[in-house]
């Protein structure tokens, strides 16, 4: 797992760590029970304090998507618990929420957009190109 931390982007340090990590959880980077680096050999790679690296393992902890294991290291949380669920689920919502804006703006009847989001569901795995979907 390769972060990059950006003292011009305005957002804490922490901040961009969490918000990488989650992320990184969220798309399926890093799996359930995969340890996250130490708290000092990350913040030696990021060249920040041990403290801050320590906060954004604390805020995600606290969210329920890694757990601390005393001894032993931070570790992704299994993605059957409650809380990675939903937050898996408000990542789907947020990208179908997109999908559907950018078939508004295509101008995409209700009905089509239906048509390939049930493609995808039934296992096609993609979505009909649009050869396919003029019928």
């Amino acid at each position: 797992m390769k972060l990059i931390i950006s003292s011009l982007s305005g957002q804490p340090i922490y901040r961009q760590i969490e918000d990488q990590i989650r992320s990184a959880i969220l798309i399926g980077d890093l799996k359930a029970g995969e340890g996250l680096p130490s708290l000092r050999h990350l913040s030696q790679e990021l060249r920040v304090s041990v403290l801050t690296v320590t906060r954004a393992y604390t805020e995600l902890a606290q969210e329920g998507l890694v757990e601390n294991i005393q001894g032993k290291g931070t570790f992704v949380a299994d993605s059957g618990d409650q809380v990675m669920r939903q937050h898996l689920e408000d990542r789907v919502q947020s990208l179908l929420g997109e999908a559907v804006d950018t078939a508004r703006r295509a101008d995409m009847e209700p009905d089509r957009i239906r048509g390939m989001l049930d493609g995808l569901l039934g296992g096609k795995g993609s979505a009909p190109t649009p050869e396919e979907g003029k019928e």
